[in-house]
């Protein structure tokens, strides 16, 4: 019993640990480990959680929105999620090296940072006025606002981490700031490059070219293969594990049927907006792209409307035509000689600060009063304007073209007339505008457009789906090929996808197929078809190729060209070996190799490009390390086998500005060095990257 003892108290433990955990599954109704299924990612130990990422791509997405006013196509929430991701990684990384060396940011200085002379850019950009620059008046209005205990708890906490993110930063820029500080350039640095870049080379050369024996004829042995793989192995090194599938699409789009339904359906929609008494309201109801209609000049409508609007009568309908796949019908609704450009200052009013929109109304109604009555435009502007910017210069805005203001703005401009004093709402607040000059005449349209673009009917999509759907029921991981054969289909593939990849070479939007790739064993089939954009699609998984230093049966096809060209090397090398022999002048090998001499001059080392072919790195290499008029051996090059002879160097002046040279050198380390920080810290870390189950 003694002996059994051990054994049986492991055993009551071991039943004692799984009933516990069984309890605490059956109890919370997920996995016991149920907090690693939202770690989107782990570095060093660190785990990162899906949604505080989530929540750092829905930023992202919303600045470039802010910033660049394009739609989110699938290459453009590619590079956000990407960007972010990389920009958390090397915060991560950065932090825990400035943790290591105890840097910290004083009160002092994160004062200087928000509120100083010269504010981080991250706060500029933040407290810019409507053309872009810094206003520090807005900036002290909110720090007024932060310190009088107003603020919403949720408002306050955003604040705070900006602040602490603009604290990380500065933390960071001392780590990369200490080790750009660290490095230098020495003289014979200086010397070096200089050299590199100013010794001239004359020499002559002949070559065979590779492309002189064809492909078909060069059979590489298995020895070639590991020859060239083991030399080059560190060019195999997969950074993340891809994935590698073939697909057959279902083409899905509009079908002529669909199309003329289209057509009838915008056909019913020109007339009534033909009748149409409130054509901007009629535009946000029926348009798909509800866009604001402005006053245009000639050259910015698409050019089939460019060339009939200018030369129609106000409600003239133009339509429906097909454009960028829609079906469109155009109406001009105005038509006039309005200025090129205006002259114009302004009175900024915040509605926020004034009680609201209308007191802020009120207030610049009171304001054009006090105006109107003699009252000095300039000094008001300097007292009440939030745009101080303009404000120091009077509130002037200077001269603008059509296109450049906000459209409520720009509308009250060009449709007043010099001398007019306007009150204006607009996002940015309510505008006192002045017209001060108006300059040119020019004929403008206002063109509204209503547009319904082409889709699939659902009877086309699911006879579609149908066929889809029966190739998936009958292919197999082995008839796969044969199957798409049989059905008339094209079997595509996608090679070496990565985990987060939004798209595909042909197939935009394709995230849900990577992401099967990506949970899926090598050889099998979907088990659904995919919906992408208006195709459906059948997938099959063919390999996989882990992270690390892949394997030679990973990269065989893809070496094979680089192999052939390193076989036919060793062929082209002996026939120049035998044209060696015995000659004792570059023209001598060349007409026993039945090839010819081709003279060069003034090549330099820094600049390797042989003029006809591609960079010779290997070549000129040899030939800066070389003694005039020798013949060389063979030299296997980047586009065939060559044999030269130097004919003179010719050697650069004395460098007299080492000060200067060494300033260009270290200017352009100092450039690259964050970004070799970055990679050298990504090589040595312990990431975990989960993000392909989650995007």
């Amino acid at each position: 019993m003694r002996e059994r003892m051990g054994k049986l108290l492991a055993i009551f433990i071991g039943v004692a640990l799984l009933g516990f955990i069984a309890e605490e599954v059956i109890r919370s109704g997920s996995s016991f480990f149920r907090g690693d299924a939202t770690t989107v990612a782990i570095v060093n130990g660190e785990k990162i959680d899906y949604k505080d990422f989530n929540a750092r791509i829905e930023a992202s997405t919303q600045q470039f929105k802010q910033q660049y006013n394009q739609p989110l196509t699938a290459q453009v929430t590619d590079y956000i999620q990407n960007t972010t991701w990389n920009q958390l990684l090397a915060s991560l990384l950065l932090k825990k090296e400035s943790e290591k060396l105890g840097l910290v940011v004083g009160d002092a200085e994160s004062a200087a940072m928000i509120s100083g002379n010269n504010p981080d850019p991250q706060i500029q950009s933040q407290f810019a006025d409507e053309s872009g620059k810094f206003d520090k008046a807005k900036l002290n209005q909110f720090l007024a606002y932060v310190q009088s205990g107003k603020m919403a708890p949720a408002e306050m906490q955003r604040w705070g981490e900006f602040v602490n993110n603009l604290i990380e930063n500065k933390k960071q820029q001392k780590y990369l700031a200490l080790i750009s500080n660290g490095l230098y350039v020495n003289s014979l640095d200086a010397q070096d490059d200089y050299t590199n870049k100013n010794k001239l080379a004359n020499f002559k050369y002949t070559v065979l070219d590779y492309a002189s024996i064809p492909d078909a004829s060069v059979k590489p042995t298995d020895d070639d293969y590991s020859t060239y793989y083991n030399e080059h192995k560190a060019l195999f090194k997969n950074t993340d594990e891809t994935r590698s599938f073939d697909y057959v699409s279902f083409n899905a789009a509009p079908s002529k049927k669909d199309s003329a339904v289209i057509k009838e359906q915008v056909d019913k929609l020109a007339a009534a907006f033909k009748e149409s008494k409130n054509d901007s309201l009629f535009v946000q109801i029926n348009a798909e792209t509800k866009q604001p209609i402005t006053f245009l000049k000639k050259g910015q409508l698409e050019p089939k409307l460019d060339s009939v609007m200018f030369n129609a009568e106000k409600g003239f309908m133009y339509g429906p035509y097909l454009s960028n796949g829609s079906y469109k019908i155009a109406k001009l609704v105005d038509v006039k000689v309005g200025p090129d450009s205006v002259k114009a200052r302004h009175i900024l009013l915040n509605p926020a600060t004034e009680g609201g929109m209308d007191k802020a109304v009120a207030k610049a109604d009171s304001l054009k009063k006090l105006i109107q009555g003699g009252k000095s435009f300039d000094e008001l502007a300097k007292t009440f304007s939030i745009d101080k910017n303009s404000a120091v210069k009077g509130g002037d805005l200077g001269t603008f073209a059509r296109g450049a203001m906000i459209p409520a703005f720009e509308d009250a401009a060009f449709d007043g007339k010099p001398g007019d004093l306007k009150v204006v709402k607009s996002q940015f607040g309510v505008h006192l505008l002045q017209i001060e000059s108006q300059k040119g005449s020019s004929k403008v349209v206002k063109v509204a457009i209503v547009d319904k673009p082409l889709s699939p009917s659902s009877e086309t999509q699911n006879a579609v789906y149908a066929k889809a759907q029966q190739f998936l029921s009958t292919a197999t991981a082995d008839n796969f090929a044969a199957q798409a054969k049989k059905a008339g289909l094209t079997v595509k593939t996608s090679d070496d996808v990565t985990p987060t990849a939004a798209s595909i070479p042909g197939l935009e939007s394709a995230r849900p197929v990577i992401k099967w790739a990506f949970g899926a064993d090598k050889g099998a089939i979907a088990d659904q078809v995919f919906a992408v954009g208006d195709q459906y699609i059948v997938a099959r998984l063919n390999s996989i190729k882990p992270k690390g230093t892949l394997p030679l049966e990973d990269v065989k096809k893809q070496i094979e060209p680089a192999v052939i060209a390193q076989v036919k090397g060793k062929m082209l090398s002996e026939k120049l070996q035998s044209a060696l022999n015995g000659a004792t002048t570059i023209d001598q090998v060349a007409q026993k190799a039945g090839s010819k001499v081709v003279p060069l001059q003034n090549i330099v080392f820094a600049n390797p490009v042989i003029p006809g072919a591609s960079a010779e790195y290997k070549l000129v290499g040899s030939i800066f390390g070389s003694q005039p008029n020798k013949l060389s051996k063979p030299v296997t090059g980047q586009s065939g086998v060559y044999v030269y002879t130097v004919d003179s160097f010719v050697n650069p002046a004395a460098l007299t500005n080492t000060v200067r040279e060494k300033q260009q050198l270290d200017q352009a380390l100092a450039q690259r060095t964050p970004s070799l920080v970055l990679d050298a810290l990504k090589d040595k870390a312990n990431v975990k990257d989960n993000r392909a189950k989650f995007l």
